[in-house]
């Protein structure tokens, strides 16, 4: 039955819809942990200790997080493959070029499969810089994230790969956001002036939010 569900087009979409929601949750959550950095040095590495302990003492340290990580991995793994085959699958459904010409999407809409790739490298880099420590700039410090963002933020480089991919990742917000709401039934001839608001209020705040780190270090107020 699952795989029934999986080789169809709507369940491809409906994995597609529920992976991203998921992605944005983490998200938002993330975006929020990631402002206490405007707290100072003390609160940002005391919340990222806390990330690590939290559930204890049921759960051992690290646990809690190493679920979270477990569970975005396949969201992203499953939003990607997902997104992919859909892809390709209307490759195939239209191996020439439209007789008549199609309505102009938005910039959003055209550039989703751009947005994804630049996201994915952006993810790969980001997790080598800040939790592995492999590419990061300035000496990588365990158990210092405070030090590491701002040292990974003191770049020019490091300031432009983390602002393109924020911006990348709003215009994917704004258009995933609204497509989801489509795939999963919620949306309507009624609500999708509602939804696409949500939708733009949601990208420009993630997006802002984001970026308020690099700005906050550029401008030498998180130093």
């Amino acid at each position: 039955m699952a795989r029934i569900v999986w080789d169809s087009t709507v369940g491809k979409k409906t994995v597609m819809a529920v992976s991203g929601l998921i992605m944005l949750l983490y998200l938002v959550a993330h975006m929020i942990g990631n402002l206490k950095i405007y707290f100072g040095a003390g609160e940002f590495n005391h919340y990222a200790h806390w990330l690590r302990t939290v559930g204890e003492p049921f759960m051992h340290y690290g646990w809690t997080l190493w679920l979270i990580r477990v569970a975005l991995i396949v969201a992203v793994v499953a939003h990607a493959v997902s997104a992919y085959q859909l892809s390709r699958r209307d490759i195939k459904a239209r191996p020439s070029k439209y007789v008549h010409p199609r309505p102009r999407a938005s910039y959003a809409t055209r550039t989703m499969r751009w947005g994804g790739i630049i996201l994915g490298l952006f993810l790969v880099w980001h997790l080598l810089d800040l939790t592995t420590g492999t590419v990061h700039s300035g000496g990588f410090q365990e158990g210092h994230p405070y030090q590491n963002v701002v040292d990974t933020f003191s770049t020019w480089w490091g300031d432009v790969i983390y602002i393109v991919a924020m911006l990348a990742l709003g215009l994917h917000i704004r258009h995933g956001f609204w497509s989801a709401a489509q795939t999963l039934g919620v949306g309507s001839r009624t609500r999708d002036r509602a939804l696409k608001t949500i939708a733009n209020v949601l990208a420009l705040l993630l997006t802002a939010g984001f970026i308020a780190v690099p700005v906050g270090v550029m401008t030498g107020v998180v130093s």
